[in-house]
């Protein structure tokens, strides 16, 4: 069973930033898609960003265009998430997630990690 964890949620003030970063546990896995999704309270889980394994695709939400960027070292096995600019808005917690598709869709995504709360103090 492939375990993924997510760091680098934190309070933060707006304007701020932080990088998450997500990295298997258990075994070595490599995923043909990596995403990044976010929960706000009481809202469904949304979209944020996904990478493809040979990094030639990437894909934004609109709203975090400009703002946040999705990276990926695969020598290490590990995906970030670089979140510029933060607005009270962007507080949720942030999901780390692998798949076989970049896509948006939370159904193509197989594995999940349990999340890191990000929070943005106005």
């Amino acid at each position: 069973q492939v375990q993924l964890v997510e760091r680098g949620g934190g309070l933060v003030e707006a304007g701020g930033s932080l990088r998450l970063s997500c990295a298997p546990s258990g075994r070595t896995f490599s995923a043909v898609s990596m995403g990044w999704f976010r929960q706000a309270p009481g809202k469904e889980r949304e979209f944020v960003a996904a990478i493809s394994r040979n990094l030639r695709s990437t894909y934004y939400a609109d709203s975090m265009k400009g703002r946040f960027t999705i990276s990926r070292d695969n020598a290490n096995n590990t995906v970030y998430l670089q979140m510029n600019n933060l607005e009270r808005e962007d507080t949720a917690i942030y999901y780390c997630a692998a798949g076989s598709f970049v896509t948006a869709r939370l159904v193509d995504y197989t594995y999940w990690g349990q999340g890191t709360q990000v929070t943005v103090s106005s």
